[in-house]
């Protein structure tokens, strides 16, 4: 038999270490997956919408760190991709797209579905690059393989679809393309620098991001030395907050009002392995040494008086050995007592209600924590479940959360929970959707059934688009056109073959979410959760204000939990205040 480019891509891809590509088949990927029907080790995952098929190799890549694979067919096909893969961009986790093109000949001619997908992708890519010729095809496709792993981003290859049945010479052996394992460490100046600050510092805070995955013990050690506090960021909360004597909560739009003012009341703050976006909580007058592997992100949301270009883990144990013992400890008991009352405040709301009054979303997530195995995977909608999830949701160093916490994006939930479940099929897999975000791609519902994959999907059913209703009445607007005429998701997803049951009384609640973890097969959970309102507290004064988005300001300085709380008759913070 011929082997063509096809086969090429399909062997080289497998080399990588991919076992399956989520796509939609099209006539423009045809003799992509015939190669794909035929060969061994690579599975074709069919999902219901291309930007379904991205957000799942998001998923798949953010929770194994290794390259996942989506295709889309020429024109809207790759196109339905474009949001998902932001999502990978953003996230820093290595994509690989196949967007097949229209016949080369008729690029340029208006032809029928014709894209610029080079262009399009451009900015949500690492690397992005249309194959002519074959003789091109090997060196673009190892370069954008090598690229997304080292840079872990997005490759995309824009191949015409009639370039896929060309005959190519098959190699003696395709390349193995795994990331390399650099130590990357700041110079020893750097570091000395860095630990003659922090020595003469009486009050350091650490905020800890993502780039701090795999180095938890060294991050203690550091902190301990340094009688630290550590805030984390909300992708550093898996990796930061468990077992962890130094943890004062998170700061940001989610935050607490402890992890705040750890932040605000340090001397020097010490950032470790995150792009936490938001200026306005950084803190007005302290010091600020920053530790990141890349270099170019330094910086970025403020002034840095110290950089420092290295990898968290290869950094930390030389930094730590140069910190001076026997320090004052009363920043980080301060701090500690504070967080404890803000833990305090927002574990009382996370009771149930009266039957008959909408059930409280803290309440719903607190039973999905409480239930969930040890090594659950969470992936909640962007929108009011992160809230729930960033402060409800335990971490123990087995679970994960995961989630389009960069880039933003409306409709991950269902779609990355594809994608960690067809990579860990005996693995929980928790989806907290929003009833918005859950409709918006309601078909990949169809792809748990057809790839037989058990999520277990939790709808918090509010009836509203209740993320975008908060900031409207946060800002002062009126609330329009965020209302949901939302059908029985329950009944939906029974009409599709998935188990579903329905709750709208805070008394049934226990029993369906230990009915629902324990089903063998996918399920769904359609919970009425109550519709909900900042509270301000009247203590804010308008120089605080000045300069703030709305919203993070009256959610970082609540005096009680910093929670967005009920519009239900029984508003306990109202009443408080």
């Amino acid at each position: 038999m011929s082997y063509t480019v096809a086969d090429l891509i399909v062997d080289t891809i497998a080399a990588a270490g991919v076992e399956r590509i989520y796509g939609i088949p099209g006539d423009s990927l045809n003799g992509f997956t015939d190669a794909l029907r035929t060969a061994p080790s690579l599975r074709w995952t069919h999902v219901r919408h291309e930007e379904g098929a991205a957000f799942a190799a998001s998923g798949e890549a953010a929770i194994t760190g290794h390259l996942a694979v989506c295709a889309g067919s020429c024109g809207p096909g790759n196109l339905h991709l474009i949001n998902g893969l932001y999502d990978a961009h953003r996230s820093r986790v290595p994509v690989l797209a196949i967007a097949a093109q229209i016949p080369a000949s008729e690029v340029g001619t208006t032809y029928f579905q014709e894209t610029r997908p080079e262009q399009i992708f451009a900015e949500c890519s690492s690397f992005c690059e249309t194959v002519t010729t074959v003789a091109q095809l090997p060196r673009l496709l190892n370069i954008a393989i090598r690229t997304a792993v080292e840079e872990s981003g997005v490759s995309v290859l824009v191949i015409p679809g009639e370039l896929f049945l060309t005959k190519i010479d098959k190699p003696d052996r395709v390349a193995r393309i795994r990331p390399a394992a650099p130590v990357i460490r700041p110079s020893d100046e750097g570091l000395h620098l860095a630990a003659l600050r922090l020595n003469e510092s009486k009050k350091v805070t650490i905020l800890a991001g993502a780039g701090v995955a795999g180095a938890h013990a060294e991050l203690l050690a550091l902190a301990d030395a340094l009688q630290a506090p550590i805030v984390h960021a909300l992708r550093g909360k898996e990796f930061v907050e468990y077992d962890n004597p130094y943890d004062v909560g998170m700061t940001g739009l989610l935050g607490f009002s402890s992890g705040y003012m750890a932040i605000e009341r340090c001397d020097t703050l010490l950032l470790l392995g995150t792009d936490f976006p938001y200026p306005q909580f950084y803190p007005s007058k302290a010091y600020t040494i920053q530790l990141d592997v890349r270099g170019r992100q330094i910086g970025r949301r403020g002034r840095v008086d110290l950089p420092l270009v290295g990898r968290v883990s290869d950094t930390l144990p030389l930094l730590t050995a140069m910190i001076d013992k026997n320090r004052d400890g009363e920043h980080l008991r301060t701090s500690r007592a504070h967080y404890a009352r803000t833990r305090a405040g927002l574990d009382e709301l996370a009771g149930p209600s009266a039957d008959g009054d909408p059930i409280h979303p803290q309440y719903l997530t607190r039973l999905l924590s409480e239930g969930a195995d040890d090594d659950a995977v969470f992936v909640p909608d962007v929108g009011s479940p992160v809230v729930w999830a960033a402060r409800y949701l335990q971490m123990n160093g087995r679970r994960r959360l995961i989630g389009s916490f960069n880039h933003g994006s409306m409709a991950n939930a269902l779609s990355q929970s594809v994608g960690v479940s067809a990579t860990a099929p005996h693995r929980q897999v928790i989806a907290l959707a929003g009833d918005g975000g859950l409709a918006m791609l309601l078909g990949e519902l169809l792809t748990l059934v057809q790839n037989r994959l058990p999520v277990k999907v939790v709808v918090y059913n509010n009836s509203s688009l209740n993320f975008v209703e908060l900031e409207m009445k946060a800002a002062g607007f009126v609330t329009f056109g965020t209302d949901l005429d939302n059908p029985d998701f329950a009944a939906l997803a029974q009409s599709v073959g998935i188990w579903g049951r329905r709750v709208t009384e805070s008394s049934a609640l226990p029993a369906a979410v230990a009915d629902f973890l324990a089903h063998d097969g996918p399920a769904l959970l359609d919970v009425t959760t109550a519709r909900q309102e900042l509270s301000i507290p009247p203590t804010i004064s308008a120089a605080q204000a000045k300069g703030f988005a709305l919203y993070a300001l009256r959610t970082v300085m609540s005096g009680r939990g910093d929670e967005l709380v009920d519009l239900a008759e029984t508003n306990l913070l109202k009443r408080l205040f």
